[in-house]
């Protein structure tokens, strides 16, 4: 399975996603003009990974702001990873914020009570 590697810009979060190295990250900020043509490649990519997926899938959200719509992609997005998890496989979420970026420490806290996949909060020092 080919890597997904999206550079990142000043409206949209770089993603990778590799199955041979375990690296599973959205970095960045996620504003795009249409979130769903963005993200609709992430989306097939996950699909086709759920079918054979790694034992073990850690996945890093490190954003520094999203928008509304990007948000519930994001959600969408976790909720593939939940359907992973659901087959048996190990799944973890590791949410990263610099430690005084309230929002995202709150829309860490949002998405954890969201979805049944273990959840971690991860406070960068600035």
């Amino acid at each position: 399975m080919n890597p997904l590697v999206i550079e990142s810009s000043a409206e949209t979060p770089e993603i990778i996603l590799d199955k041979r190295s375990n690296t599973f990250t959205f970095k960045g900020k996620s504003l795009p003009e249409n979130p769903i043509a963005f993200y609709n490649p992430v989306m097939k990519w996950i699909d086709n990974y759920s079918i054979d997926p790694n034992p073990e899938t850690k996945v890093e959200f490190m954003m520094m702001y999203f928008n509304t719509s990007s948000s519930k992609i994001i959600l969408d997005i976790m909720k593939r990873l939940e359907v992973i998890k659901k087959s048996g496989h190990q799944v973890i979420i590791n949410w990263v914020f610099k430690e005084d970026d309230e929002e995202m420490l709150e829309a860490g806290e949002i998405y954890a009570e969201r979805i049944d996949i273990p959840f971690k909060l991860i406070s960068e020092v600035v």
